[in-house]
């Protein structure tokens, strides 16, 4: 047996308590320098950070101290520009004036159409009109004796006919063989139609379809009135604000009447001294001092024009929504008519001429045609289930008309005066045939309706320069891009792209008025003009109005030379900033894929370039470096603009800048985007 292997190594040390006490001491000495450490640093930081904070605050009070200083001098040359919107409302008046002077003039019996009163003489007399001529009364027999059996169909033996003229459509169907087998209608050349029950395809009945390519029904509905409460808040802010104003004027009137008179009692005295010398004609300058009033003058009337303007828009704003509506009624301020309203009757077939012995014998009504009652009225009648179904009805919606979603119907309420949704049923749309089908219940007239707000909010816009007094105001949504061409006192649609393909209306290439060419867009459905009530129906960026209306009046002066568009942090600052790109655009320049843009943020007292741009990761109201606070934006740009454009901004004319204004003003790009 081998003997047992010795055990090697040694036992472990064990650790003292004198030695654990040695180790607990240096770690508590290491962990008290540590933090001896932390807190240095953090102080040395802190007092850096506070340094910086400290030499940043002065840097922002010199800057804001510069920009008191100087403001009063640059809100003075704002408003000797801003004289070009009093001068433009001037011509608009002289033009008003000069169109009913050659109206009056003309003398050829026509109405004014802005005076209420000629317009209901002209209807009145033309209603009393009996004097005709011969001629009209064989005209009108002529007429009445062409009756349905002359324009009889060769194949169907019922009559059919389509009159076209460029703000009406007629159709007319009579169904004189009574064959219980014809119950489809369709009109030649066109695709609109009927689908009628039996019980009227073997009656003595008439179909009347006017189609009125304008709505003259709408204006017939109960319009909304600002809740009076809300009117009298607003108009005692107004007055409140107004009156603030002018106290401040007033005090800043008082220093400078008594700087100048400071100043004048200094002159005297030098001319005192001259005149003891004997050289007055040398020494003297000749001093011409303005009125007093003069500088203030147009201040506070374009702060009267600004406070009311403001005025306007929270009127409007104040309109309340109504809580309640008649059941299936349509909401007018969320929704709008278009393409028109189809007036769609059913008429007693009127007695047919009869040939007899070379003569065409007639019965001539004297009550005229009679209406139709389908269903009919009694209860009896409508015992029967199912006897009266409805009619399937198929109509061409109009050629200049845009639906971005599938039409709604409504039908007219004549009671109620208002449209409904109810006895309509499976309605259909072919947006390619532009085509819609509807089972109606009952004859009455139709109008198709689409979301008013369906192109808001906006998902972009840009104003740049194309010429002078010519710029391009490109407005992007959900559905289109919409570029409309600004220049003098007119407005065009240039291009129009739905769903990123080019679209024709006929309003292309055609120059307006502003505000026939607002009426004009809304109507094709090309609707991206607010109302009072449009911020109750669309989630908006809201921004208040007085800061807008300063943007945009400041945006027109400097529309010639600079180019504008919209900026994501512009729904990160509050209400009281605006936040937007700006570029210097001169009409030399050729396009660039990526322009230079500054971003400025207005709160309509004061104008600041950022130091964050599109791509940064975090809103900073920061200064951008090496810039300075400015009372307007016109002195803003002037920082880092050319001295061309700054020339090319004094350059337009008064008119072109107003319809610019006019254009930001009724499109509010800054809140709806």
């Amino acid at each position: 047996m081998a003997p047992k292997a010795k055990k090697s190594g040694s036992k472990k040390k064990k650790i003292t308590k004198a030695d654990r006490l040695k180790q607990i001491q240096e770690e508590e000495e290491k962990r008290q320098k540590e933090e001896e450490e932390a807190r240095v640093k953090y102080e040395k930081e802190e007092m850096e950070r506070l340094e910086m904070q400290r030499i940043e605050n002065e840097k922002l009070q010199k800057l804001e101290a510069k920009d008191l200083e100087r403001r009063n001098e640059e809100l003075e040359e704002l408003y000797l520009l801003e004289a070009c919107f009093p001068e433009a409302e001037k011509l608009k008046r002289d033009n008003r004036f000069l169109s009913q002077w050659k109206h009056y003039i003309q003398c050829d019996g026509s109405p004014d159409p802005s005076i209420a009163q000629e317009i209901n003489t002209f209807i009145t007399l033309w209603k009393e009109e009996t004097n005709e001529t011969l001629e009209e009364v064989i005209e009108k027999s002529k007429l009445v004796l062409n009756q349905a059996s002359t324009l009889a169909d060769l194949d169907s033996g019922n009559m059919e006919k389509v009159i076209r003229d460029e703000s009406v459509t007629l159709y007319i169907w009579a169904n004189l063989k009574k064959n219980p087998r014809h119950r489809s209608i369709r009109f030649s050349e066109t695709q609109t139609g009927f689908e009628i029950p039996r019980i009227l395809a073997t009656s003595d009945i008439a179909l009347r379809l006017l189609h009125t390519h304008y709505d003259h029904v709408t204006p017939l509905s109960p319009v909304l009135t600002p809740s009076q409460e809300n009117i009298s808040i607003i108009t005692d802010f107004v007055k409140e604000e107004v009156k603030t104003l002018q106290t401040a004027v007033s005090k800043d009137l008082q220093e400078e009447k008594k700087q100048q008179e400071n100043e004048s009692n200094s002159v005297h005295e030098e001319e005192t001294k001259a005149e003891g010398q004997g050289d007055v004609e040398e020494q003297m300058c000749p001093v011409q001092e303005e009125p007093e009033t003069t500088k203030y003058e147009m201040e506070m009337k374009l702060i009267s024009e600004t406070v009311l303007a403001a005025q306007e828009l929270l009127l409007e704003n104040a309109c309340e929504k109504p809580n309640f509506f008649e059941e299936n009624e349509v909401d007018l301020c969320q929704f709008t008519t278009l393409g028109g309203v189809y007036h769609l009757d059913i008429l007693e077939l009127p007695p047919q001429c009869k040939p007899m012995k070379g003569w065409m014998i007639v019965e001539i009504l004297k009550e005229g045609l009679q209406k139709y009652t389908y269903p009919p009225e009694t209860a009896e009648d409508l015992e029967a289930e199912n006897a009266f179904p409805p009619i399937e009805v198929t109509l061409e919606v109009h050629e200049n008309v845009i639906f971005f979603e599938n039409p709604m119907v409504a039908r007219w309420d004549a009671e109620g005066k208002h449209w409904k949704t109810d006895g309509i049923s499976n309605v259909s749309y072919k947006p390619e045939e532009r085509l819609i089908t509807f089972n109606l219940e009952t004859f009455c007239p139709v109008t198709l309706i689409q979301d008013a707000h369906i192109n808001m909010p906006y998902q972009s816009w840009e104003l740049r320069p194309l010429d002078v007094n010519k710029v391009l105001l490109t407005v992007t949504t959900v559905f289109t891009e919409l570029q409309i061409q600004i220049k003098e006192n007119l407005c065009m649609l240039a291009s129009i792209k739905v769903n990123n393909k080019n679209h024709s209306t006929i309003l292309e290439e055609k120059w307006m008025t502003p505000v026939s060419f607002i009426i004009a867009l809304k109507k094709a459905g090309l609707n991206i003009f607010p109302t009072g009530h449009s911020h109750l129906y669309v989630v908006i960026n809201y921004k208040h109005p007085l800061v807008e209306v300063k943007a945009y009046r400041q945006m027109a002066l400097l529309s010639s030379a600079f180019a504008f568009c919209w900026s994501k942090w512009n729904t990160a600052c509050d209400s009281k900033k605006a936040i937007f790109q700006v570029r210097e655009h001169l009409l030399k320049e050729e396009p660039t894929q990526n322009p230079n843009w500054t971003l400025l943020m207005f709160s309509g007292d004061r104008a600041q370039s950022l130091k964050i741009n599109e791509s940064s990761d975090a809103f900073s109201e920061v200064l951008k470096e090496e810039t300075e606070f400015h009372s307007t934006l016109y002195h803003m740009v002037k920082d880092f603009a050319s001295q061309e454009a700054m020339r090319a901004v004094r350059r337009p004319s008064c008119q072109f800048v107003d319809s610019v204004c006019h254009m930001l003003l009724s499109t509010r790009l800054l809140s709806f985007s």
